[in-house]
């Protein structure tokens, strides 16, 4: 489900769950990784990628929200407040963080390459989309400060109103995807940027305290509380 190796100063997180839809196993299974990562000393980097070239993840897992009963899932219950806490815990990790999209990310999984420092993406095919009001959701509070914080103002308003699906090279256009190649190279790509920003994790307190001054409880940019501090504090902000 998630894989996590290391190559010298760069650990490779790899989703392999099919689409890696997002239910409360796959979040602790992938925080379980991020333990991994945090639980290291000096220069690193983490890439996340996945073993699949269709789908970098497709979002939220709705099969298993609509099931009855005991799911490979787990707790539906306490999903939400672990994964929203997950995504926090991704943008303000102690190291530098690329996502490698060699496929589609919708919704949740589009959340998650955003909450990374860097992303890179295949060239030729895949979207990116919130896609929650095509499917009757809604995009809670801390999640649009995400996109907000992470998007020019025209890419917010046709990601969060429109649902546009980016394809690489729009959002690299855009400037929310760095660079795209081909299919073959996104992950070699992913690998090669983490290892150039590996040393500025070498003091992990520091860069997570860059971090949080960006992203974290009162944050510099556009208010008091950035998108990290929300996430991490769901009842404070609720939905519908």
């Amino acid at each position: 489900m998630i894989g996590l190796q290391r190559h010298d100063d760069v650990f490779v997180l790899t989703m392999s769950d099919d689409e890696n839809r997002w239910n409360t196993t796959f979040v602790r299974e992938f925080a379980r990784a991020l333990d991994a990562v945090e639980a290291s000393s000096g220069a690193a980097a983490l890439v996340t990628a996945s073993a699949h070239t269709k789908f970098f993840s497709n979002g939220l897992d709705l099969e298993w929200v609509s099931s009855q009963g005991d799911h490979r899932g787990g707790d539906r219950a306490v999903f939400g407040a672990e994964f929203m806490h997950l995504m926090g815990r991704i943008i303000t990790l102690s190291v530098p963080t690329v996502a490698a999209i060699s496929g589609h990310a919708f919704g949740a999984g589009f959340m998650c390459a955003l909450g990374h420092d860097v992303r890179i993406m295949r060239e030729d095919r895949g979207y990116l989309c919130a896609n929650e009001l095509q499917i009757g959701l809604t995009i809670p509070i801390p999640e649009v400060a995400l996109f907000k914080h992470k998007l020019s103002a025209s890419a917010f308003h046709e990601t969060i109103m429109l649902a546009k699906r980016w394809t690489g090279p729009q959002a690299h256009a855009s400037g929310f995807v760095e660079h795209v190649v081909p299919v073959t190279s996104v992950l070699d790509a992913a690998v090669a940027r983490a290892a150039e920003l590996a040393p500025l994790a070498a003091n992990r307190e520091n860069f997570q305290w860059q971090k949080e001054v960006l992203y974290g409880e009162n944050a510099a940019l556009n208010g008091p509380h950035g998108p990290a501090h929300m996430l991490k504090n769901m009842r404070d902000y609720p939905g519908h």
